[in-house]
């Protein structure tokens, strides 16, 4: 049985006198040897799916392996994989212009001769195995410091600076298109009174929570983020000042009139909101709009809409507090 620590090779020869002493001296240093006798069946074992068939950590390749060609082969493999590459070793005595420019594309990661000795194929497959995971790491790392740069490690939803340019992408799309933007700014109310009530942590918890329930109101192409402390923005393509100002009803209906029940408490959070629209003007242009809405809401009081442009107050009346018959010990501000 395969363990979790366990590498699995993949030997790819149809020759006896090559597969033999070649599995015994991997067997030897403890890996698990999975044999393809052509090149058909190494495809169909490089392409089957995980859990499967457990991800490769080298192959083997003999240059002599029958069936298709071993360049058809060999891209064939780096296309299956679909970027989950694998290290491939080719068994080889000559040197040939080929296999040294695979080496130098990337293709193949080394090579070995038929001859050469168990020791020998140990310390150049271990020595290829360990650099392929080195760069493997440092890649997957690279990956997770881009993708930290441009997430809200609270929420889980994009910050300020990702957000900021999400919209430059999509209004470059709406100018292109022709279609409308606009976007909702909301800010929970005095959220720095909950603070000194509840606590940091607990309030990190309702954060998390009104990202939940605002994400589960989007569509899928919408953009959403914290863009501050207790600030929220979202990207509406496609969405007229109209659709906006109702859909930020609607978030202000659903996500904040129920009460959030978090470390023993039923809390009820309200927030108001700055509704602008792009016209195709730059991001920083609309979100300053959105900015100076969200600011006459607050001063309408809590639970106001502000739409950029409109003097006129909201026509939709605030949601009512929750009743306390409604069977919650309500905290409420």
């Amino acid at each position: 049985m395969l363990s979790e620590q366990q590498s699995v090779f993949l030997l790819a020869s149809h020759e006896p006198d090559l597969l033999k002493p070649v599995e015994v001296a991997l067997r030897a240093s403890g890996v698990h040897v999975e044999i393809a006798l052509n090149a058909e069946d190494a495809l169909a074992r490089i392409a089957a799916p995980v859990p499967l068939s457990p991800v490769l950590d080298l192959m083997l390749l003999d240059s002599r392996l029958p069936g298709m060609p071993l360049a058809r082969l060999l891209a064939a493999a780096r296309s299956e994989t679909s970027g989950v590459h694998f290290p491939i070793v080719l068994f080889s005595d000559t040197a040939s212009p080929e296999w040294t420019d695979r080496l130098a594309e990337g293709v193949i990661d080394d090579v070995i001769p038929f001859s050469c000795g168990p020791d020998f194929l140990r310390l150049r497959t271990d020595r290829t195995a360990y650099w392929f995971r080195q760069k493997r790491e440092l890649k997957q790392l690279r990956e997770t410091v881009a993708l930290s740069a441009e997430i809200d490690p609270l929420t889980g939803v994009h910050n300020r600076a990702a957000l900021l340019a999400a919209l430059f992408r999509e209004t470059d799309r709406s100018q292109r298109m022709n279609t409308q933007l606009s976007t909702i700014l909301f800010d929970v109310d005095d959220f720095g009174h909950w603070n000194s009530r509840l606590g940091t942590e607990t309030c990190d918890r309702l954060l998390v929570e009104v990202t939940q329930r605002t994400a589960r109101l989007l569509r899928t192409y919408d953009l959403f983020g914290r863009a501050g402390k207790d600030e929220f923005l979202a990207g509406l393509p496609g969405c007229s000042a109209v659709n906006a100002v109702i859909l930020a009803e609607r978030i202000r209906a659903e996500v904040f009139s129920a009460p959030f029940h978090i470390a023993g408490h039923a809390v009820r959070l309200s927030a108001c909101f700055g509704v602008a629209t792009s016209g195709g003007r730059s991001p920083v242009v609309v979100l300053r709009e959105a900015e100076e809405a969200l600011r006459l809401a607050k001063e309408d009081g809590p639970e106001s809409i502000r739409c950029a442009g409109d003097d006129a107050e909201t026509e939709a009346p605030p949601v009512t507090f929750l009743s306390p018959t409604s069977g919650d010990n309500l905290l409420a501000w």
